[in-house]
């Protein structure tokens, strides 16, 4: 009798469950991955006092406004605690939070200039890594796959959106 070879999570690897299952396990590899690499980065810059889900919050803020829920609702900041990392930003200087002009129960964050300083190092980190991916044959298939991922996450928001 042969055996099934399995994945990760235990189920069999041939499966359209084991598959789907598989593949978001790889998304949060992928970006815990991410993470690595910029912490890394700030590890080479000598830069200790901020972590790289923090440095990740700030590269997104970029030259935006928004207010902590905003950040929260755009999703980049998986199993982490937005607004706790927002307060250790503004404690480190990286970023300035000033309440709403529109909203006074709300706060609006942006960047200070040590924050702007530190964009332009994770910025410059993503355009090298970028630039490597897309010089070799994973260029053609990371966009095939960023448009299957783009399909996935229209699909979900669908099925979390209420029908009007």
């Amino acid at each position: 009798m042969g055996s099934m070879k399995a994945n990760a999570v235990g189920k069999p690897a041939g499966s359209r469950k084991g598959a789907y299952l598989e593949a978001m396990a790889l998304a949060e590899r992928l970006h815990r991955q991410f993470l690595e690499l910029i912490e890394a980065e700030l590890h080479q810059h000598g830069i200790e006092d901020i972590n790289s889900v923090q440095a990740l919050m700030l590269f997104n803020i970029a030259e935006d406004q928004p207010s902590v829920g905003e950040l929260v609702k755009r999703g980049y900041y998986l199993g982490t605690n937005a607004t706790y990392n927002v307060h250790k930003m503004v404690e480190a200087g990286y970023v300035i939070q000033e309440r709403s002009t529109t909203d006074r129960r709300a706060f609006r964050v942006r960047l200070s200039r040590k924050g702007k300083q530190l964009w332009q190092i994770v910025d410059a980190m993503v355009t090298r890594q970028s630039e490597a991916l897309m010089t070799t044959e994973v260029s053609l298939e990371l966009e095939s796959a960023y448009a299957t991922l783009q399909r996935l996450e229209d699909s979900w928001t669908r099925r979390l959106t209420p029908s009007a």
